[in-house]
């Protein structure tokens, strides 16, 4: 698991000299734009309702005594909410959304491995698959982490709960970047079985998804090139492995 999550890992560094080497950044014009839309939009969501989610968590508390620090207490909760459900959701929003312009991404990679790349998909096709992928992926996902984010806020122990909660969301993260590949070789159970076998691939892409969505901006602009790229290198190479 562990040498599957450095390879994961790795892959990015050669992501740029693929990127370049190929011509790829052209079809991530629209993906991009997506991408920063929608950060936008949940930026905004966040502004404007994590105050009320905090005062909705304080209204609880019905005693005088210590209602200030429970009203600092709740609306770091109430941002802390918003700030990790809303990066579930841009994930899913902007994996779905962005698969058909991703697709050809991970063709001309295939394609510049192994040679002629056979596919039937189209760009209905593919954003059908992609919205059914990311959907599945973010109700499991809630499921895990909804119980874990409340967990993660007990003193000291919290932070193992908060790590966990990483590496959940680095997984579904990884999934969904392995799945640009997996469309053109695998049908959906099949796609959900293999990522399970590979799983280390998915968290290792994953960690370093999670991490450039942290830095202001750039990593916005960044983000899908940087793990589509490495993603198709390595899925490419285990596919074909197995086959």
């Amino acid at each position: 698991m562990l040498k599957n999550i450095l390879t994961g890992i790795r892959a990015y560094f050669s992501a740029f000299e693929l990127l370049n080497k190929l011509k790829l950044w052209k079809y991530f014009g629209i993906p991009v734009l997506i991408s920063v839309v929608t950060a936008g939009i949940i930026f905004v969501l966040a502004y404007c309702f994590s105050d009320n989610i905090g005062d909705q968590i304080t209204s609880f508390w019905t005693f005088n005594r210590g209602k200030e620090v429970v009203s600092v207490i709740s609306n770091f909760i109430g941002a802390a909410l918003i700030i990790v459900f809303g990066i579930i959701l841009y994930r899913h929003v902007v994996m779905a959304f962005s698969a058909p312009f991703m697709s050809p991404v991970s063709e001309k990679i295939e394609k510049h491995y192994l040679g002629a790349v056979h596919t039937d998909s189209n760009f209905s096709i593919t954003l059908a698959r992609a919205i059914r992928i990311n959907v599945r992926n973010l109700f499991k996902e809630l499921l895990f982490i909804i119980p874990l984010f409340f967990l993660s806020l007990i003193p000291v122990i919290g932070i193992v709960f908060t790590v966990l909660i990483f590496l959940i969301q680095a997984y579904y993260a990884g999934f969904g970047n392995m799945d640009y590949t997996l469309e053109r070789h695998y049908n959906y159970k099949d796609s959900i079985v293999f990522v399970k076998q590979h799983k280390g691939i998915a968290i290792g892409n994953g960690i370093v998804f999670m991490l450039l969505l942290m830095v202001p901006v750039i990593g916005i602009l960044l983000v899908l090139p940087l793990s589509v790229v490495s993603a198709t290198k390595e899925t490419v190479k285990r596919v074909h492995q197995e086959k």
